[in-house]
């Protein structure tokens, strides 16, 4: 096997796992170009950069990066810094290391973290809101590679005093890809959250309103001052989209005339595109809305251009006034909206179509109403067919009759 040659992305990319009866740990790959980088492909095929060097008399290496989290071109221009200063007669290994000792968790995050994933995370908004007022508090000043995997279960085992076991795990699930993302980068020399157990969560709880209930919420819809928040919450039991995506709409978006009316939503939570159906209902809604000039949403907001920022604000000041708990939740809607398509016939497909669910065992919460509806419309067969047996047997009787 040739282990020189020029380094490309696609050869790199198509070199093989190292063999796993081999009794070195890695195979290690040097680059033509540029003297002392090497590539360390190891049995899992994990691929990593290295830099060879000597310093005084003494072989040194030192670690770049992941191929991935490193492009060819990157992991060169590093190279050669480091060989600069080698022939000054300094330790690039060193001066790293004491690089990464000084930088704290709050310059990683808002100097390195938070711009890479700018570039792709559309929940960046969710990832700001957990630093600002958790993360940075409380790890900011931290030195990075201090911060242990002590220090991570103990913050998340805080968290579960005061917050939900699904939000405490989206902080560590946070937590986990800064910690891998500074590995890949060279900051740290391990995951500190690996090994650390979420929390169950109980997500089997399903809140549905009855049809009594539905009544009462639209009517204090229809009641409230803000005709834009008002739309927005029957919009979402009339669609059963998400919070989010029902806050992205946009009249370019809606097609309210013709045969097939619908909403076109560019991205959902899967970063996939989607049609939605509009029913009847939620296109006379949509059709009594004015449009706000200069401000391409429906549900309009208070601020210029915008939509509404708080509907959650809105949501309980229906639900007060329609008399319903205080813990019912925005989400509750779409919940009910799978209810109704399972109880008026629909299946578990239908669901996972309407909902814009990534696999069907995300729908398959909602299997007992699927079995509740399938026991009704079985016990209504039985009915039909005793009625149909019983009609047959009156007949036969008046047949016997005549003929006597």
């Amino acid at each position: 096997m040739n282990t020189q040659f020029k380094f490309t992305q696609k050869n790199i990319a198509a070199l093989p796992p190292h063999p796993k009866d081999s009794k070195s740990t890695d195979q290690e790959y040097s680059d033509t170009l540029v003297s002392g980088l090497k590539l360390l492909v190891g049995k899992s095929g994990n691929k990593k950069f290295l830099f060879r060097y000597s310093l005084r008399s003494r072989k040194c290496s030192t670690a770049l990066g992941s191929f991935g989290a490193l492009t060819v071109d990157e992991a060169r221009i590093i190279a050669n810094q480091h060989k600069a200063l080698v022939s000054q007669g300094r330790d690039p290994k060193q001066e790293r290391d004491d690089f990464k000792s000084r930088i704290s968790f709050g310059d990683f995050v808002s100097k390195h973290y938070l711009p890479h994933i700018t570039t792709y995370k559309r929940s960046i908004a969710s990832d700001e809101s957990k630093l600002r007022l958790y993360l940075l508090p409380k790890f900011g000043h931290a030195p990075l590679a201090d911060i242990s995997t002590q220090n991570i279960q103990s913050y998340h085992n805080h968290l579960r005093v005061t917050l939900s076991p699904a939000t405490a795990n989206r902080h560590l699930a946070l937590l986990h890809h800064i910690s891998s993302s500074a590995l890949n980068w060279g900051y740290v020399e391990k995951n500190v959250c690996k090994g650390i157990s979420k929390f169950q969560e109980n997500n089997k709880f399903q809140r549905f309103l009855s049809n009594d209930e539905i009544r009462r919420l639209f009517s204090a819809a229809d009641d409230d001052e803000n005709i834009f928040a008002a739309a927005y919450v029957k919009i979402l039991l009339l669609t059963g989209v998400r919070r989010s995506e029902g806050l992205g709409m946009k009249w370019e978006h809606l097609q309210l005339s013709g045969l097939k009316k619908q909403w076109y939503v560019p991205h959902t939570k899967s970063g996939k595109s989607r049609y939605v159906i509009l029913n009847p209902m939620s296109v006379h809604i949509l059709e009594h809305l004015p449009k706000v000039r200069n401000n391409p949403y429906v549900f309009v907001g208070k601020i210029e251009g915008q939509p509404i920022q708080n509907p959650i604000k809105a949501f309980k000041r229906m639900v007060d006034r329609a008399g319903l708990e205080s813990s019912l939740r925005c989400h509750d809607l779409r919940h009910t909206h799978a209810s109704l398509i399972i109880n008026n016939g629909g299946s578990l497909f239908d669901v996972q179509s309407a909902l814009a669910h990534a696999n069907s065992s995300i729908s398959e919460r909602y299997a007992h109403l699927s079995e509740e509806t399938r026991q009704k419309t079985s016990y209504n067969i039985s009915t039909v067919i005793t009625g149909a047996i019983n009609g047959a047997q009156v007949e036969s009787g008046r047949s016997v009759a005549r003929l006597i």
